[in-house]
């Protein structure tokens, strides 16, 4: 039996979006052109071009889906925590898992592409920032935390930010091991500042 074309339509489309998240992270945006794109995904330029008639849009749908990605990987992962002081330290990890992966990788060759790209930065900043409010809120969340505490805001925060940082450190080198040590100190750190503030 023949796929439907809407279906057909549909796979293509998520085929190119992940070959586009694929692309940005290996070889970064000015090696992902609309043909790397489309041959990574196996379908045509033309058919590509059908979905996403120039760079700009299909990348534009890109940073959309990559924020998608990104907020449901944490929601995923996030569903079997362990209670109490093991808690903190599974929260600290999944959010640096978070920017340790592919994902992030492709966000921050769009985020370095949309630097010196005023078109594309009026997509990524808008969309980057609703996804640093969904990680935020999901983190809070995740420690059982209320952020109308003074301090509590700024010490989750500051976790999004060491997370962002231990991803970037680990963009060139397999930074696993010392990566293992910080987010194990910052949990012990972390947990005590949020019971102090509690």
């Amino acid at each position: 039996m023949r796929e439907p074309q809407q279906d057909r339509s549909r796979a293509t489309r998520q085929r190119l979006l992940e070959a586009a998240i694929e692309c940005l992270a290996d070889v970064g945006w000015a090696g992902s052109t609309v043909a790397v794109v489309a041959e990574r995904a196996g379908v045509s330029r033309g058919a590509a071009q059908h979905h996403f008639p120039t760079r700009e849009d299909l990348f534009a749908a890109a940073v959309d889906y990559v924020s998608d990605v990104r907020t449901e990987w944490i929601r995923e992962h996030s569903a079997d925590l362990p209670s109490g002081r093991e808690r903190t330290k599974a929260v600290v990890d999944l959010v640096v898992r978070m920017y340790t992966g592919q994902v992030f990788r492709a966000a921050l060759h769009l985020w370095v592409a949309a630097s010196s790209d005023p078109q594309l930065r009026e997509l990524v900043v808008p969309l980057e920032a609703h996804v640093g409010r969904a990680a935020h809120q999901l983190a809070l969340d995740l420690l059982g935390v209320d952020e109308s505490t003074p301090g509590v805001r700024e010490t989750v925060q500051a976790t999004l930010d060491l997370a962002r940082g231990l991803g970037l450190a680990n963009l060139l080198t397999d930074d696993g091991k010392r990566r293992a040590r910080i987010v194990e100190r910052w949990a012990e750190m972390l947990d005590a500042s949020l019971n102090t503030l509690a």
